[in-house]
């Protein structure tokens, strides 16, 4: 009887104490919480998701290539509440959760201390960091990417294991509603593989789930864009039309911190910047090999199958770059990669064993280093460029331009936003809105046309009151019978 009890609160004591993974999945959320001000400002992207539910200002333009999930995963906050600390703290704490949930999906595949540091890998990326808590869609692509590879592996284990089966349709489903096009690049190599050997049941859950999952896309293609066809040839041209465009050296320059690369020109980042990602798949490379050498390849396989499909139309198919692009990619490498590291550090005997260890640690130190300055920086010039925003914002309100109201021209989405008036554009790929409709409009409500201060304005605004503010051009239209002029 002691005996047994002894092992019962042997047995409590493991169970009650947070696994490594918990603990790294917490850390995740502190960090980001840390290091990414809550208070920071939403960028364009996340303006277009975030107010097709908020009341802070019309719902601005949904073009082609952009799906609903993240305005659903925003919904429980952006829909009642304006606080933009509040939205980031709750995607702060979800992407955290949602870590742990993707990492525990792999039990069993890979020792714990293998997980623990592909977490620990992925989550200290300055991308992850940044857009973990960021109203965008290419996060939880990731995790979806990842927890779906896990369960598929052991519903290939055993097709009965229901939580497995449930787990490839939640995650199917959560990667179509955030990107439909990106799910179905993750998924081929589970889908080939499935048919491949006749898994009749993961394949006809995994196709389940992504339809669900993208079903809205394809009848909001319907609806609104004129077929399934023509949404899929409008978000090509879009996109800068879906073609072969060498991408490689457009990421590299992303690495620095520009969050979008269009276009992508000058030189490449210092190597100190970029070594990692070029180790990254040499790391990979070498797990895939230790992995066929001991008889074990599909847990290493596999991920890197589905990360090399997930970077291939963003690396080999589009003509501009934005790190968070490939930010499945790197959740699915992760895993592999840390079990190389791994395998570095404890396959060497005597003496070379703690050189081989000191190696490991001094590169991912540096390489730590590296990802927390490049953080730094990118969070410190997007809360500057944001502040801008509403800088401007708060002059067009001196100037009589406040809801309801109408903002065209040079980034219209976003000020029109932060002034909380509707945002339409006669052209490009926002285009929604007639040049008589917007002279209608200045007859109901004030209108302002935006420009750089090398431009010119619209035609339609050239007889409008101009002014210059922080490098900006405001075109104002005179004021609507029923309203005072500027202030």
């Amino acid at each position: 009887m002691a005996e047994s009890a002894s092992v019962t609160r042997a047995g409590a004591l493991r169970l009650g104490t947070p696994s490594a993974v918990a603990v790294v999945a917490g850390a995740f959320t502190a960090v980001q919480l840390l290091l990414v001000p809550p208070a920071m400002g939403l960028g364009w992207d996340e303006i277009v998701y975030v107010s097709q539910v908020g009341d802070h200002a019309p719902a601005a333009f949904f073009s082609a290539p952009r799906a609903r999930g993240v305005t659903v995963l925003v919904a429980p906050i952006a829909s009642w509440s304006s606080s933009t600390a509040l939205l980031r703290v709750y995607l702060a704490v979800l992407s955290g959760l949602a870590l742990h949930l993707a990492l525990r999906t792999w039990s069993g595949r890979f020792p714990p201390r293998v997980l623990a540091t592909g977490g620990a890998l992925f989550a200290t990326l300055w991308v992850t960091l940044f857009y973990a808590p960021s109203a965008m869609p290419n996060y939880w692509v990731a995790v979806g990417g990842l927890a779906c590879v896990g369960c598929f592996l052991r519903a290939r284990a055993d097709d009965r294991d229901r939580a497995a089966l449930w787990g490839i349709a939640g995650s199917a489903a959560l990667m179509a509603l955030m990107r439909p096009t990106d799910a179905v690049y993750v998924t081929t190599p589970l889908l080939v593989l499935a048919l491949a050997t006749r898994r009749w049941r993961p394949f006809a859950v995994l196709v389940a789930g992504l339809a669900a999952g993208g079903a809205q896309w394809v009848v909001e293609a319907y609806l609104s864009h004129g077929g399934l066809a023509q949404r899929l040839s409008d978000a090509s041209r879009i996109q800068g039309g879906l073609g072969w465009h060498f991408a490689v050296d457009d990421q590299l320059r992303g690495l620095i911190g520009r969050t979008l690369c269009r276009p992508c020109t000058g030189p490449l980042p210092h190597p100190a910047i970029t070594v990692w990602w070029f180790a990254l798949w040499v790391l990979a490379a070498a797990a895939l090999v230790v992995a066929v050498r001991a008889r074990r390849p599909a847990p290493t396989a596999l991920p890197l199958a589905c990360a090399a499909t997930a970077a291939v139309p963003y690396l080999f198919l589009i003509g501009y770059a934005a790190p968070r692009f490939l930010l499945p990619a790197y959740a699915l490498a992760a895993l592999p990669v840390a079990d190389a590291l791994w395998q570095l550090v404890t396959a060497p005997r005597g003496r070379w064993r703690p050189v081989a260890a000191s190696l490991v640690a001094l590169g991912l130190a540096g390489h730590l280093a590296v990802q927390f300055v490049v953080l730094e920086r990118t969070v410190q010039r997007t809360v500057d460029d944001r502040r801008a925003w509403a800088r401007t914002a708060g002059e067009l309100h001196r100037l009589g331009v406040r809801p309801p109201c109408l903002l065209t021209g040079h980034t219209a989405i976003p000020l029109a936003y932060y002034t909380g008036c509707s945002s339409a554009a006669t052209g490009g790929n926002n285009a929604n809105i007639t040049v008589p409709a917007i002279l209608d409009a200045t007859r109901r409500i004030p209108v302002a046309a935006l420009g750089t201060s090398s431009g010119s304005p619209p035609p339609y605004a050239r007889s409008w009151a101009p002014y210059r503010f922080d490098r900006l051009h405001l075109y104002l239209a005179p004021a609507p019978a029923h309203a005072g002029g500027p202030a």
